[in-house]
């Protein structure tokens, strides 16, 4: 047997990993066909659809399960006996495949109530609690509810109009991509194979064919799919060694989503509406997860005040792979607010610590932000390679790095009381 160093056994258990979870497309096999959409306005939303597990037996998985769940311990007991147990980059191998054998277990049981146990495993629940260990993430959504309703229909701005064909949408998200990603590796182009407006790849966002965009959206779908979401996937596959970091199991979805967010805020491109359709998703998974049911979630967006379009876009994020009766949601979209807050409570952190330099490895790949000191630790070793894609914001870290350093603070200061002081001055001059 040839002998092998440390980085080639690692690169080619990564490439292992990669190439056995190309066809386990999450997304993928639990969208609902147009037809479900269709009868449910046709009944006027009066009529529960049927989609439980005889549905999902129409559309077969793009895999054997079976012989997936085969594949993916036999890479396990490979890193295993490879790498040595115990070994930390190992461990996380170990603990990727692992989620991806629970998301094959998930997606075998598709349209039942099981599946809503898998993802709560994979993806968290509303329920659960941050890492300070009081707070809740649905209590984080029911204050974010409270305070983007009282601004309620507020002019803060200027208002987007969706006026931009998705042509000259794709024009301007082009002429930008090439400046953030001068290898030229990435492009917009249009689409009329995709459901949403807007879907990011491994290279591309898609842009959906007839769909009309607003300036500020075209700026979000800048940062949002492309800066990170086809960052991050651009950053990974440029890894000479570590090339698992080029996909994620649930467990960085979080990461992922929230790192998003945070660059829309970083750069002022989110706004209110935006804000709100996000947390709402979280009160929606929580109310399906309590066995609220399609029809009675769809109601909820409609009394919120969303279109009948965006109401129907809401639930079926819930509800998909799920059953509609409720109990057993999809719950990925808690991500977004969760991942905000651990990583922005990871930077805090960092800078706190005296450890700044840990934050572009945000942006390393697909990963969540626990494994970041791991994968600097890799980085010195030369294993991981650093990212290679940064916006400017952590290609230069000072602004963060003070941003952090007041936020520190500000988080010690008793905002009831100065609430009180500012609250009685509204009341009186407003």
């Amino acid at each position: 047997m040839v002998w092998s160093t440390y980085k080639e056994k690692v690169k080619r258990l990564s490439l292992r990993l990669v190439d056995a979870q190309r066809p386990i497309r999450i997304l993928e096999a639990i969208k609902w066909d147009p037809s479900i959409e269709i009868e449910l306005k046709k009944s006027r939303y009066k009529q529960m659809p049927k989609v439980g597990a005889a549905y999902y037996e129409r559309f077969p998985l793009e895999f054997d399960a079976e012989k997936k769940i085969d594949e993916l311990k036999d890479i396990i007991s490979d890193i295993e006996l490879s790498l040595g147990k115990g070994d930390s980059l190992g461990d996380l191998l170990v603990k990727t495949s692992s989620e991806y054998l629970m998301v094959v277990e998930m997606l075998k049981v598709r349209g039942t109530l099981e599946f809503g146990k898998y993802s709560k495993a994979l993806y968290g629940s509303p329920k659960d609690r941050l890492m300070d260990g009081k707070n809740t993430i649905l209590e984080l959504g029911q204050m974010l509810y409270s305070i983007l309703g009282g601004i309620g229909a507020q002019e803060v701005g200027s208002k987007f109009a969706e006026t931009i064909e998705a042509e000259d949408a794709v024009a301007q998200l082009n002429g930008r991509f090439k400046k953030y990603f001068p290898d030229h590796s990435v492009e917009a182009r249009i689409s009329d194979g995709i459901i949403a407006d807007a879907s990011a790849g491994g290279d591309v966002v898609k842009l959906k064919q007839g769909a009309k965009f607003s300036q500020r959206e075209i700026d979000i779908l800048e940062v949002h799919e492309g800066w990170v979401h086809v960052g991050t996937t651009q950053n990974g596959q440029a890894q000479h060694v570590a090339k698992f970091l080029s996909k994620g199991p649930p467990r960085v979805a979080a990461t992922q989503e929230g790192l998003a967010v945070i660059m829309e805020i970083f750069t002022f491109r989110s706004y209110p509406r935006r804000a709100r359709i996000i947390n709402d998703r979280i009160l929606g998974i929580d109310k399906a997860e309590d066995g609220a049911n399609l029809l009675e979630l769809i109601e909820f967006y409609r009394t919120e005040g969303y279109s009948e379009d965006d109401c129907l876009a809401s639930a079926k994020r819930v509800f998909r792979g799920g059953v509609v009766e409720g109990g057993g949601p999809f719950t990925k979209d808690i991500s977004y607010c969760r991942g905000f807050v651990e990583n922005y409570n990871f930077m805090r952190t960092a800078v706190r610590l005296g450890h700044p330099y840990l934050l572009p490895f945000l942006f390393v790949g697909k990963i969540h932000v626990d494994d970041i000191p791991l994968l600097y630790q890799k980085y010195q070793e030369g294993v991981v390679d650093a990212p290679l894609h940064l916006p400017k914001q952590f290609r230069d870290l000072h602004g963060l790095v003070v941003w952090m350093s007041f936020s520190s603070f500000l988080n010690a200061i008793d905002l009831n009381r100065i609430q009180e002081h500012y609250d009685r001055l509204f009341k009186l001059h407003l």
